[in-house]
């Protein structure tokens, strides 16, 4: 799992997002989609067209982190763009525990 710090927020860009975007690209969807700073410490959600891909950005403070999960089989349950740009709090943990942590023993 990814070591959040209390007080950090997770916002989720509904809808799809191209998935070959790295940080640079991710971090202008954040200024221009979610109108947020990519580098305040809150982790920024997106989810590929397909479904089975998802990838987070989060600053922690000392550099940009990347994360990314895809799943063999099913989708993650995502919201409409209609459905506002936050993520309900039982899907927050739910995308955030399938994310390995990088300081996690293998």
């Amino acid at each position: 799992m990814i070591p959040v710090p209390s007080g950090v927020r997770v916002w989720l860009a509904t809808g799809h997002t191209d998935m070959r975007k790295g940080f640079p690209g991710l971090a202008l969807v954040v200024q221009e989609m979610l109108r947020r700073d990519p580098h305040s410490g809150h982790l920024f959600v997106f989810r590929g067209r397909r479904g089975d891909l998802i990838k987070v950005l989060w600053h922690d403070g000392q550099g940009a982190c990347l994360f990314s999960k895809k799943l063999e089989r099913g989708r993650f349950i995502w919201p409409s763009p209609a459905d506002g740009d936050r993520l309900r709090t039982l899907a927050l943990h739910m995308a955030v525990d399938m994310i390995p942590s990088p300081y996690a023993r293998r």
